[in-house]
């Protein structure tokens, strides 16, 4: 699983112009699954996830997790991050998850974030076509894959 987490001031999903969530202060975060992902991935990402300290604290110095901080988080599904480069200029998605194993995965991991933060999360739509829009706060932008834990 790789994710890419934004720390915002706020954060939005709309699909077909109908707005679908919405956050104030706390993260975006873009989640591609692998087709090798598996509940043990979910675990790791969620734990990091929640105590990744890249919240201020009162001298300005990134040392507060989303957890100090009672921020809101946004899941947005998102398989291009399991894009391959390594030939040719057309990525390849061949290592992505099948929507028979994405869906329940995405699901899970918005289920266990949100036992992990205590509050319910924003989530996007699986598969839709959606327009996300973000104030990034910092900029701060974190990438992480649970296939590269050590």
């Amino acid at each position: 699983m790789r994710i890419v987490i934004q720390r915002v001031k706020h954060a939005s999903v709309t699909i077909g112009g109908a707005l679908k969530s919405t956050i104030g202060e706390g993260l975006l975060i873009l989640l591609g699954i692998g087709e090798d992902d598996g509940e043990e991935d979910i675990g790791w990402l969620v734990k990091k996830t929640a105590n990744l300290r890249i919240f201020g604290d009162d001298e300005g110095v990134m040392n507060r997790s989303i957890l100090d901080t009672n921020g809101d988080a946004l899941v947005v599904s998102q398989f291009t991050l399991m894009a391959s480069t390594k030939k040719g200029n057309r990525p390849s998605y061949i290592h992505a998850a099948p929507h028979s194993i994405s869906i329940p995965l995405y699901n899970r991991f918005c289920e266990a974030l949100s036992t992990a933060l205590g509050k319910a999360v924003g989530t996007g739509e699986f598969g839709a076509d959606m327009q996300v829009e973000l104030v990034n706060d910092g900029p701060v932008t974190i990438c992480m894959d649970s296939k590269n834990k050590e």
